[in-house]
């Protein structure tokens, strides 16, 4: 602080204090009582006030919990396969693989008994090896 504003200061409460020596006792009481009643009803909180001194960090923290579930990507799933079974029902895609004694792994033909979406396809005999 600069000197100013000491001095400033140092008038306001020399004044403050000469209006509280001439001020009569009967206001003094009054004023004093007000200061009292005042104080009482600032300390005395309602719960309702209480209630939503918790309620809203704990709700803004729920929704940011929520909106992080929200965003977060989730674990990655198998990839469902193709039924291989013989019998089909219909509608269902069929894949059937077949050893072959020139290929020690199957060789897999896709068909599907469904007159709609996918056209059944055809098994394409399996390429020779040179």
């Amino acid at each position: 602080m600069n000197t100013s504003d000491r001095q400033f200061e140092q008038r306001a409460r020399e004044l403050y204090h000469e209006a509280a020596r001439r001020i009569d006792p009967a206001t003094a009481g009054r004023l004093r009582a007000a200061r009292r009643e005042a104080l009482a009803a600032t300390q005395q909180a309602h719960p309702s006030h209480h209630l939503a001194r918790w309620l809203v960090p704990s709700g803004a923290c729920a929704a940011i919990a929520l909106a992080a579930l929200l965003v977060w990507p989730s674990a990655p799933r198998p990839v469902a396969t193709a039924p291989t079974t013989a019998a089909a029902t219909a509608g269902e895609t069929t894949t059937r693989c077949r050893p072959t004694p020139s290929r020690p792994t199957p060789t897999c033909t896709r068909t599907s008994t469904s007159t709609a979406g996918w056209p059944p396809t055809t098994a394409s005999p399996p390429p020779t090896e040179p």
